[in-house]
């Protein structure tokens, strides 16, 4: 029955339309090739009814996968036909299947084609196929079916596991064992993952991690063969649903023996215990037994070991071997050679052995019940070298892995990484770094959110902490360091707020409201959405009303999708043109800042315009320092003017700005005289001319500036006194004594105080009006008027008059 299975199975999958194809299609194929109906003639119908989410938990996934990715993906090769099934009302209930090479087979191979089964054996695969994979199900009025070995793995690479178990138990003999493929392996992979890998037609690699992840289900054990050298022996897998299914056990206990002359058989006769130095396969099982179902009557059997033997090697206390003083128990010692000191007699040490009756299973056709034996196995210990001590393999890397087994030295490190302090002495040297660098990073980021630096050491550790009761505790995690870089201490925002993590705000430690506004939005537009669905479809059942609402949100998510694709699109599309602008804009100063230069180096050759002196950018600073003073000097005698004559008489103003002259110019000469005393006739001498002129030109525009100054306070003082100024500052006066906080005591000092500032205040202000209203008018006077146009009536007399150019003077008769 497994070789007319195996070769069923292995034609499905060689079919041209399955080949290529990725294992959840093909496993899918395979379920509905176990769930066809067997014909009983030509015109006999070969379909299967399913539907989506039932397939689904056949291959451990969801319903919309198997939509998505698993039947369109058969229809598109042509491997499965499928037509869905609707009521009365045209509603779907249902999708009948017809598994394309099995209809071939029956249709062109005839009954000797491998995919021709009967209806016996579609039964016994599609019962193995409940017993390893099947979700399980109870009916009503029927016994319920128990959920297979690997129904409870689902997602990712769910379907390559339940494929790859399913192919290997149709490969594995009544012993329990794997059949292993010959030839040359990689060291690295190993023998069971090339010959799983041959199965599934994928990488050993890959094998090996289907094979890792079925050992890790309790499914597969993994073992050397054992030797009398102790160095490592053929590497064997054992199917253990195969094994318990005919009363095999994998022994727990590998002790090394001699055989002594004489020995029997290893197949005693049945109530004879096992063999001292048996590994791997026990129980005594006569000829008739289950071990031996697929073994030939007759066969010679080689020579047994004795029941009491003398060890080979005497038995060592620390060797390794996690097995030692366990007895039948089955069960694991805390750490390696806990335990191991105990006396090993007769009871502990013999190989556990099955029951002499093969139990009942699932693979042998029968009721499965519940199995007594504990098959949980794990690796075998490392091997010892010369005299018994560990080898020294990877020397150099144990010693990083010892670099480091304490948290850092780092005050606010230790602070964070204290609740995770177990997982970090299981890290290596070098990983310790690389999660210590990347947990700086975070407190630096954490800091830069507007996190106060001395609390930013305890937030991250409660943020461990959560993530470590999210993964359900330290024994869970099977690898520190990627729980550390990619789980544990990376922030993970719920919205757009970069100060989110997992909707708390790191600043405030409250709730992050962006998130807050994220779900109300949304059940906002579930609400309306719902309102809608009754207002335009009244009397809708709840299951149909929640079809149609799933729908529009569904059909109003893509809308927002495809409006963020474009927002997107646009902000690149700005962000380009923003960066494009900004280049030409400092193509565009470059360009200026070096016109800007070349003209300054153009002026900087132009001469003097006053004196005449070479290379003085147009205004060399003696002619500079005069223009100034001379600009200081009228301003002083307008200034002069603005309080002590009539504006209207011209004459008077012009007076005075002649004495303004005449007194800045003396204290021109005086100041100059004052500088040459201090700094000697010499000492002039001793410099250039240009120098000497520059000096006399900025000492006349200090004693310019000084005198404009004097002049400016005076006429403010003058004119904040004149009558206007007067009248301004007793209106200022009796308005601060009117504000309501003076009318209690109008008459006290606060109260005068305020008012006599008010009042001068308000006196210096018309001042400077006054005297800026005047200088402006003085400004006015002093401009050219422009000539008024004359009229054209005028104009063209004028034009008349003037002769033409090459008019002869006598006129033409």
């Amino acid at each position: 029955m497994r070789l007319r299975l195996l070769a069923a199975v292995q034609a499905l999958l060689a079919d041209e339309s399955l080949v290529g194809l990725k294992d959840a299609p093909r496993l899918a194929a395979v379920v509905l090739y176990a769930k066809s109906r067997a014909p009983k003639g030509e015109d006999d119908d070969l379909q299967t009814s399913t539907w989506g989410a039932e397939l689904g938990r056949w291959m451990g996934m969801k319903e919309s996968t198997v939509h998505h990715k698993v039947l369109p993906v058969l229809r598109g090769s042509n491997a499965v036909h499928t037509q869905v099934v609707r009521d009365g009302k045209g509603h779907p209930t249902g999708l009948d299947c017809l598994v394309m090479p099995l209809w071939r087979a029956h249709h062109g191979g005839g009954a000797g084609h491998p995919l021709a089964l009967t209806k016996a054996e579609l039964a016994t695969l599609l019962r193995l196929c409940e017993a390893l994979f099947g979700h399980g199900w109870t009916p009503k009025d029927k016994e319920p079916t128990p959920p297979g070995l690997l129904a409870g793995r689902e997602g990712k690479g769910a379907a390559t596991d339940r494929l790859g178990l399913l192919l290997m138990v149709l490969n594995t003999r009544a012993s329990g064992w794997l059949q292993l493929c010959g030839g040359s392996v990689k060291r690295r992979e190993g023998r069971g993952a090339a010959t799983l890998s041959r199965l599934l037609g994928c990488s050993p690699s890959g094998a090996r991690k289907v094979l890792a992840r079925l050992t890790k289900a309790g499914v597969v054990a993994r073992q050397r063969k054992a030797m009398s050298t102790r160095m490592n022996g053929r590497a064997r897998v054992m199917l253990l649903p195969v094994a318990r299914a005919y009363g095999r056990t994998l022994a727990p206990v590998e002790v090394f023996s001699q055989r002594p002359d004489g020995a029997f058989g290893d197949h005693a006769p049945a109530g004879t215990g096992g063999a001292l130095g048996t590994t791997g396969i026990g129980g005594a099982e006569g000829h008739g037994d289950a071990a031996n179902q697929e073994r030939p009557d007759g066969a010679e059997l080689h020579a047994d070991h004795a029941q009491v033997v003398t060890p080979v090697v005497p038995l060592q206390l620390d060797c390794g071997f996690s097995g030692e003083g366990r007895g039948a128990e089955g069960r694991r010692p805390e750490r390696v050679c806990a335990g191991e000191d105990q006396a090993v007699d007769s009871q502990t040490c013999i190989a556990g052995s099955g029951s002499p009756v093969a139990e009942d299973g699932p693979l042998r056709g029968e009721t499965p019940k519940e199995s007594t034996v504990d098959e949980r196995v794990g690796q075998g210990a490392a091997g010892a070298g010369a005299g018994g001590q560990p080898k020294a393999a990877g020397w150099a890397k144990a010693q990083q892995q010892k670099k480091r087994v304490a948290l850092p030295a780092d005050l606010r490190l230790r602070v964070a990484l204290g609740p995770v302090a177990w997982l970090w002495e299981r890290l290596s040297g070098w990983q310790q770094d690389q999660v210590e660098a990347t947990a700086k990073g975070e407190l630096a980021q954490l800091a830069g959110l507007g996190v106060a630096p001395e609390g930013a050491p305890q937030l991250l550790a409660d943020r461990l902490t959560d993530r470590l009761e999210e993964t359900g505790g330290e024994a869970l995690v099977t690898g520190p360091f990627g729980w550390f870089i990619r789980r544990g201490l990376v922030q993970r925002p719920s919205c757009t707020d970069r100060r989110c993590d997992d909707g708390i705000r790191l600043d405030t430690g409250t709730g992050c409201e962006n998130c807050a506004n994220v779900v109300h939005i949304r059940r906002a537009r579930r609400a309306r959405i719902g309102a809608d669905i009754d207002r335009e479809l009244p009397g809708l059942g709840d299951c149909d009303r929640r079809r149609v609402l799933e729908e529009r949100l569904r059909e109003q998510t893509v809308i927002e999708a495809e409006d963020f694709v474009w927002r997107r699109e646009q902000a690149s599309a700005e962000k380009v043109r923003r960066e494009a602008a900004r280049a030409a804009a400092q193509v565009r100063a470059e360009a200026e800042r070096a016109t800007e230069a070349a003209a300054d180096g153009v002026r900087q050759t132009l001469p003097c315009e006053d004196c005449g002196l070479e290379r003085s950018a147009g205004l060399c600073e003696a002619c500079d320092y005069r223009r100034r003073t001379e600009a200081l000097t009228v301003e002083a005698g307008l200034v002069a003017a603005t309080w002590s004559v009539d504006l209207e008489n011209a004459t008077a103003v012009t007076a005075v700005a002649s004495a303004v002259r005449t007194v800045i110019e003396r204290r021109i000469i005086a100041a100059w005289d004052e500088f040459l005393q201090i700094t000697g006739p010499a000492t002039l001498e001793e410099t250039s001319a240009e120098a000497a002129r520059a000096a006399a030109a900025y000492n006349a525009f200090l004693t310019a500036q000084s005198a404009t100054a004097e002049y400016r306070r005076c006429a403010l003082k003058m004119l904040g006194h004149s009558d206007h100024a007067e009248a301004e500052a007793q209106k200022a006066y009796a308005t601060e004594l009117g504000k309501p906080w003076h009318q209690a005591i109008p008459n006290g000092d606060a109260a005068l105080n305020a008012a006599s500032g008010a009042a001068e205040r308000a006196r210096t202000r018309t001042g400077e009006h006054l005297m800026a209203m005047r200088l402006e008018q003085f400004r006015d006077r002093s401009r050219p008027k422009p000539v008024p146009n004359a009229p054209w009536s005028q104009r063209l007399f004028e034009l008349a008059a003037r002769p033409l150019h090459g008019e002869s003077s006598e006129a033409a008769v």
